[in-house]
């Protein structure tokens, strides 16, 4: 299964490796640095580079490489996950995952991911369960362990690691009993010229915070199942209740936990809720050229579009841009011809636009194409598949929880050419 696992920042320095098995060389990282330089950006570097000994697997996560070596041939979407779960893990203990909050707690990380994996297959890789067996890190517990040379391993195992629901410990008790529901979607898109989609799909997840007490026993059922296309669960979900009912079944972790990740992607079913409308033109012969944007809402229910951030890469020959903005604020770096502007919530009524002059490079010719116009935006209170859910029911314990649904819809990938 896995040997080793490196952790390598943007720079290319290895800063943490851990061995299961036997000591992997350092060295075995050369191919990945190679591919590295090949890849242009950070998200290009294959997931999968094979070397005459060994297959390299990564994820990048928070400016951080993490690199697993393995020997022999294995499922590399299994490794995949199991390297997604690992920085979950991190960010869960140190509420963030970077490399000077890994180096300062390099103590507890060594402890986590020994307990994760055993001789190099996954071992207890739940929250819940691992916050039992290591305690995270706190001002206290790290004052109290440099005066008296202890750990955070925990004195017993826990509770849950030897029953039927390994993701929930036993005993527990909460004076507010809550569950809340974040329903999160983000959406990919191209938009052409014109103002059609050439591509768009939904990436959703549903994100949960439950702390109930004792052993509850949660359904959760929607409006519109059918929406949801290529559903991966959290192991709590009973799989053959979803097949036949279309409802998620499952007696919840403890805390904050995934419970399930989805994917739309019938152009029919993605609605687009912002349309940009551009004007930008160069001339042959003149060393001005005019940029005009306006960015307005559509199909989002009556709901406010904010967060709105628009970015684009201007053609080299640009030496800069005097432009003017209805709202918010812009900047141009005549360096890497980047142009943001910071647009903030987008009123109906009066809708944002940024228009002026580019100065463009005496005797260059015409730019080959226009810049493409990159959005990033959030819509609370909707989900733009359209996926709603209607109950929230819970068994096997006798009080009323409170119970909570959240929707938000923010772009992923979102471009628009001109």
């Amino acid at each position: 299964m896995i040997h080793s696992l490196f952790l390598i920042n943007s720079s290319g320095d290895i800063f943490l490796e851990k061995h299961w098995k036997s000591v992997v060389s350092r060295s075995v990282c050369d191919y990945f640095f190679e591919a590295q330089e090949r890849a242009t950006e950070a998200e290009n570097v294959p997931p999968v580079i094979p070397t005459p000994h060994h297959y390299l697997l990564s994820v990048y996560r928070h400016k951080i490489f993490f690199v697993a070596v393995i020997q022999t041939e294995v499922p590399p979407l299994f490794v995949i996950e199991f390297l997604h779960r690992v920085v979950d893990t991190f960010q869960d203990y140190f509420g963030v995952c970077s490399e000077p909050v890994i180096k300062d707690n390099v103590v507890v990380v060594y402890e986590v991911l020994e307990e994760m994996l055993d001789n190099g297959f996954p071992l207890a890789t739940e929250s819940n369960i691992l916050k039992e067996l290591i305690k995270p890190p706190t001002i206290l517990r790290t004052v109290v362990n440099t005066i008296t040379g202890s750990t955070n391993v925990g004195d017993q195992l826990p509770t849950g690691q030897l029953s039927v629901v390994p993701w929930r410990r036993t005993g527990v008790k909460y004076t507010n009993n809550e569950a809340y529901f974040d329903v999160i979607e983000e959406i990919d898109a191209i938009i052409d010229k014109s103002g059609s989609t050439i591509t768009a799909e939904i990436q959703g997840v549903i994100d949960a915070c439950v702390k109930l007490t004792g052993m509850p026993d949660l359904t959760l059922s929607f409006m519109n199942p059918r929406l949801l296309d290529d559903v991966s669960f959290h192991p709590c979900v009973r799989f053959k209740r979803w097949e036949s009912e279309r409802i998620l079944s499952f007696i919840p972790p403890d805390g904050n936990f995934r419970l399930l990740s989805y994917h739309v992607s019938a152009q029919n079913l993605v609605a687009i809720p912002v349309y940009v409308k551009h004007s930008i033109s160069f001339r042959d012969s003149s060393s001005l050229g005019r940029f005009e944007i306006t960015v307005g809402p559509k199909q989002t229910m009556g709901k406010t579009i904010e967060g709105v951030m628009v970015t684009s890469q201007m053609p080299k020959g640009v030496l800069n841009m005097s432009l003017a903005p209805s709202q918010g604020t812009h900047t141009f770096d005549p360096v890497t011809k980047m142009l943001s502007w910071d647009v903030g919530k987008i009123n109906p009524q009066k809708l944002p636009s940024l228009k002026g002059t580019m100065s463009l490079q005496a005797g260059a010719s015409k730019p080959d194409e226009n810049p493409t116009i990159n959005l990033q935006f959030k819509i609370q209170q909707l989900a733009i598949s359209g996926l709603k859910v209607n109950r929230l029911d819970m068994y096997g314990e006798k009080y009323k929880p409170f119970k909570g649904i959240k929707y938000m819809t923010k772009a992923g990938k979102f471009q628009v050419r001109t």
